[in-house]
C-alpha cells in the first residue's frame, strides 16, 4: 500500500509540493516568525518553495501575513531572505 505524501501549498506562487520539497516558515506561540529547517517545531507553519523568488512573491502579496493572521515586520522578512540565501548556497 502506498503511503500518502503530505502536500503543501507555497504561499508565494501557489504551487503544490511535498513537505520535503518545501521550506517551512513558523510562527511560534510567542509570535516570533522563524525558518523551521526541521519541519517539526511547535507552532503555525506556512510553506514556501525553496527559492528566493517565492519568498519575494509572498512578501509582495502578503502571503505570510495572511497565513499567520498578523502583519509581519520588515526585519523578519530580511532575516528570512538571509536564511533563504544560506539555504540556496548563493551567499
Amino acid at each position: 500500500m502506498n503511503k500518502k505524501i503530505p502536500m503543501r501549498q507555497c504561499v508565494g506562487c501557489g504551487t503544490m509540493g511535498s513537505k520535503k520539497e518545501m521550506m517551512r516558515v513558523l510562527k511560534t506561540p510567542e509570535d516570533q516568525i522563524i525558518l523551521d529547517k526541521t519541519g517539526r517545531k511547535n507552532g503555525r507553519g506556512a510553506y514556501l518553495c525553496m527559492n528566493l523568488e517565492c519568498l519575494q512573491k509572498a512578501i509582495k502579496t502578503k502571503g505570510l501575513d495572511r497565513s499567520f493572521k498578523m502583519s509581519i515586520p520588515k526585519e523578519v522578512y530580511d532575516n528570512l531572505e538571509k536564511a533563504f540565501g544560506e539555504e540556496d548556497g548563493t551567499e
